[in-house]
């Protein structure tokens, strides 16, 4: 007992002002054991709050970390997002784009995003995970201020022109005979931050006013894995 005792007092001061290994001389914890661990009993928890401070993860270099149950979840949760524009937006929205340039679709608010990916003020998805992703954006423009010319739609990945459909608005006797509608879909691999914009595309000088209404303008992207 006496034994015992003088190593415990031992040891004792060693854990107040050291690391302690346990299987290895270098500790570079307050406690570093360099094998398997056991936890025989636990004792119940029966609060629900406490599953957010439950989950015991281990990164790769063996260091025991605890994360929230929510973070976990919601870095699986697949993404689903629909927008459009602001029930308080103008019936018609103008944008100007100029010769073969490209101008951002203003889609400013968000009927649904699981993620919280879509900032509406810069009109920007900035992916959380990677995946492959299916993208769908449609507008629908005003007959009456669509000139002749190269008129589409275009998605920027990271800023880069990654996808376009562009229609020729074909006019007779001065008057447009194509349809209004512009829309444009694809398939996309993402990486966490990238980013994808949607952008209006002209090839001559073009002021073009676009329907705000929910059912005619609006963008849908969801994770397909």
């Amino acid at each position: 007992m006496k034994s015992i005792l003088l190593h415990l007092m031992m040891l004792l001061p060693v854990l107040g002002f050291a690391q302690v290994g346990i299987g290895t001389t270098d500790p570079t914890a307050m406690l570093d054991v360099n094998g398997n661990f056991r936890l025989r009993s636990t004792t119940s928890n029966t609060r629900a709050t406490a599953a957010k401070d439950s989950i015991l993860v281990v990164d790769a270099l063996g260091n025991a970390q605890r994360i929230s149950s929510k973070s976990v979840i919601e870095s699986h949760l697949k993404t689903f997002i629909k927008g459009g524009f602001a029930s308080g937006s103008p019936a018609l929205i103008n944008i100007s784009i100029l010769a073969n340039a490209y101008t951002t679709i203003p889609f400013n608010t968000i009927e649904f995003d699981t993620n919280s990916e879509y900032n509406t003020t810069t009109n920007t998805f900035t992916a959380k995970q990677p995946g492959i992703y299916s993208i769908y954006a449609a507008i629908k423009a005003n007959p009456g201020l669509l000139a002749a010319g190269d008129f589409g739609l275009a998605v920027f990945k990271n800023g880069v022109l990654n996808v376009r459909e562009s229609y020729m608005n074909v006019q007779l006797l001065g008057i447009n005979i194509n349809p209004p509608n512009r829309s444009i879909q694809t398939l996309m691999q993402l990486n966490t931050g990238d980013t994808v914009t949607f952008r209006g595309y002209s090839g001559g000088v073009l002021t073009v006013g676009i329907l705000s209404g929910g059912e005619e303008s609006y963008f849908t992207i969801h994770q397909v894995r």
